[in-house]
């Protein structure tokens, strides 16, 4: 359970500060295979908290909460459409160019927050991913609300971040309008597409990742919310598989590249263009590469899921598939 850290105290601030001196990194999300928990019952709230069931346990969040700070970068951009703005995230929000203008004034944590640094922004809401080491720290410092990665769809991750921050109204709104632009645009990209599939590839220095419909990089949108087809072999293997995406070599593109493909270096590594792949006869050989229908995306931008980058993302897919025949 989450503790305030209590003001005034002189004790309690040393002591704060001498449990936070030896602070720790963060730790990246892992994916999920846990049944996601019914986003129908609402969290008990009183009128200034609201009791909510995170990966951590039940925290007692601030209702409406004003110096969030969010560690698990893939929900700052939650927060920020339901209309709470955080006052600190990490590096990798701040490079999003879609999600950019919405931290002027956010304090940049770097990729390794520090423990003191947030104990000095006096936050009343911490968001981090139940895999990050220094949780019983932050604990100390604010109310923490821990994620575990994947154990919620995107759509469902909207409704619980609603549920957490008293703003439930908000989120059925953005989902009633996120479903009409679904509604408006699916049979016009299906009838653009019809029977073609479609790719999400990423070079890395040792072969390629070809993403499914869990992990960002618009497969919530291709595969999911426009109900385009992947091709069989990444049916298969990256999303009937529940992977979420399959790590392949060179010589496996062509079962796994479709007719038409969106790709970006991912960037994790020594090749950070892509290049290996790039320049390679197999994939200048592709279908997709000589008919024209690559689309470069954004390795950033497109790892977020987040309502308002999934807004971006989708118009750039949508204009890319009906416009490229």
């Amino acid at each position: 359970m989450s503790i305030f850290k209590t003001f005034g105290m002189i004790f309690t601030t040393i002591l704060c500060v001498a449990i936070l001196v030896a602070c720790g990194q963060s730790t990246t999300p892992t994916a999920s295979t846990s049944a996601p928990t019914s986003t129908d019952t609402p969290a008990p709230v009183t009128d200034s908290t609201i009791t909510y069931q995170a990966a951590n346990g039940e925290v007692k969040v601030p209702n409406h909460p004003q110096r969030a700070v969010v560690l698990a970068d893939s929900y700052y951009g939650y927060l920020y459409a339901l209309g709470i703005k955080p006052i600190a995230t990490i590096d990798y929000v701040f490079q999003s160019t879609f999600l950019k203008e919405s931290t002027e004034g956010v304090t940049n944590l770097g990729d390794k927050p520090d423990v003191e640094k947030i104990l000095a922004l006096d936050p009343d809401l911490i968001v981090v991913w139940d895999n990050d080491a220094n949780i019983e720290k932050y604990q100390q410092i604010a109310p923490t609300v821990a994620i575990k990665y994947g154990q919620y769809t995107y759509q469902e991750q909207l409704q619980e971040i609603g549920k957490m921050t008293g703003t439930e109204d908000k989120a059925k709104d953005l989902a009633a309008t996120w479903e009409s632009k679904i509604k408006e645009a699916k049979p016009k990209v299906q009838a653009a597409v019809g029977d073609k599939t479609i790719s999400i590839l990423q070079p890395y220095a040792k072969g390629i990742y070809a993403m499914g419909d869990t992990y960002g990089r618009g497969g919530e949108i291709i595969y999911g919310a426009l109900g385009l087809k992947a091709t069989p072999m990444m049916q298969k293997e990256g999303i009937d598989s529940g992977a979420g995406f399959a790590s392949i070599s060179l010589e496996n593109l062509p079962d796994f590249a479709g007719d038409y493909i969106f790709t970006s270096p991912w960037g994790g590594d020594d090749d950070k263009d892509g290049n290996t792949v790039y320049n390679s006869s197999l994939w200048k050989d592709l279908p997709a590469v000589k008919s024209n229908h690559v689309y470069r995306i954004d390795p950033v931008a497109y790892y977020f899921n987040d309502p308002i980058s999934m807004n971006a993302q989708f118009d750039y897919i949508v204009k890319s598939l009906t416009q490229s025949q």
